[in-house]
């Protein structure tokens, strides 16, 4: 084992231990059939240090890089795909401060701190009707005397909506009508103005309760403000280390979720038995021929992760290459995921299509794969345009 397989497997036995997982993977169907948030999960999380994981050792955290917590992410979502998708938005804002932190840009910090006092922090950029998601908002974002704004719109799948207390968000300064401005930054769960929807009956990833967040005239302190840029395709280290953590550890939990439909697949097979062949059903071509295609598309994807993982942990520069890798690693999870959850329905046959199933669970919860941003349709034109010598579609 190499040096680096040593350290991941040390780090797998300290934050994520085999009983802790095999508590989660016991609650998840708990959770998903009250379709109730996963308190006891991010209870046990916490005391485990879990939500400091990117925290820089300076500041009192693990200091792990964003390819040993991608690695976590995969581990934990083979038991709890839900915990591990909501659990995400947390690790991907302190993630993100890491990330700029690493590159020169110490204007965040307060953010480790934060993390580290116990605060739980939520991504609240989605909006509906705004495929610009980044680069365009339509929440109003007016400008206060003091530097500060007011927010006012919907932000929807807000991740960890019972227990968030700060959220990463953003809005649009359109006091100058021809220059309009997006306003990133942090608010806080106390301040006047915010509610969230009690809508949340859906099909898969139930227990993250990824509720809408509705913003009336809410505060965003001066000092929370992280940035003022234009609008539409304007390079800033805070949309790029946004987009970075947001795609990868999202590609991370679906890779999991790919990971333990295979496993369950292979054993459907080996415990189902063939009349018509005398043997277990392991040992019809058939199947073997399935469950041996679904694993081939599978192994490309946590190479493809752990590839460029480590080029962003190294500071390598991609330039205009980034966002294809971003993009294609997420949607290429999100793939597999649904084709080996699919394939392992198969292998074990009717018993998977019982609501009580570990299988049928995970059926459900990858089908969440087709709603983050952007989707596979809204990201053609940019692999397309690259292939073809043309600028950038945004």
């Amino acid at each position: 084992m190499s040096d680096r397989e040593t350290r991941h497997a040390e780090l797998a036995s300290t934050y994520l231990p085999d009983d802790l997982l095999g508590r989660f993977r016991a609650r998840a169907e708990i959770y998903d059939r009250e379709n109730r948030f996963f308190d006891e999960d991010l209870a046990e999380l916490t005391a485990q240090g879990y939500l400091t994981l990117f925290v820089p050792e300076e500041f009192g955290g693990a200091g792990l890089s964003l390819n040993e917590v991608s690695r976590l992410q995969q581990r934990l979502a083979t038991a709890a795909p839900a915990t591990a998708l909501a659990v995400n938005m947390h690790l991907m804002c302190v993630g993100v401060v890491r990330a700029m932190f690493e590159r020169g840009d110490r204007s965040l910090t307060y953010v480790f701190d934060e993390a580290m006092a116990g605060e739980i922090f939520a991504f609240g950029v989605s909006e509906p009707a705004n495929d610009w998601v980044l680069q365009g908002s339509n929440t109003v974002a007016q400008p206060q005397e003091d530097g500060g704004y007011l927010l006012t719109g919907v932000k929807v799948f807000t991740s960890l909506s019972p227990v968030w207390t700060r959220l990463i968000t953003h809005g649009l300064d359109s006091t100058d009508a021809d220059n309009p401005t997006l306003v990133y930054g942090f608010i806080e769960r106390s301040a006047e103005g915010i509610s969230v929807s009690d809508q949340w009956d859906v099909l898969g990833m139930r227990a993250s309760q990824s509720r809408a967040t509705i913003l009336k005239n809410v505060r965003m302190r001066p000092e929370k403000v992280a940035r003022r840029i234009p609008t539409g395709r304007y390079p800033d280290l805070l949309t790029f280390a946004i987009t970075s953590n947001f795609q990868l550890l999202i590609g991370a939990v679906y890779t999991g979720v790919a990971r333990r439909a295979l496993d369950l697949g292979a054993a459907g097979l080996k415990s189902r038995k063939s009349a018509k062949n005398g043997t277990t059903y392991a040992q019809v071509p058939e199947f073997r021929a399935r469950l041996a295609d679904a694993l081939m598309a599978y192994m490309a994807v946590p190479a493809q992760l752990d590839a460029y993982t480590r080029d962003f942990d190294d500071l390598i520069d991609h330039g205009a290459g980034w966002p294809l890798r971003l993009v294609s690693a997420r949607i290429n999870a999100s793939n597999v995921a649904r084709h080996a959850t699919e394939t392992a329905l198969m292998c074990a046959s009717g018993s998977g299509y019982n609501n009580s199933d570990e299988l049928n669970r995970l059926f459900r919860d990858a089908t969440a794969g087709l709603f983050h941003p952007p989707s596979a349709d809204a990201a053609r034109p940019m692999y397309a345009a690259a292939l073809l010598d043309e600028p950038t579609v945004a």
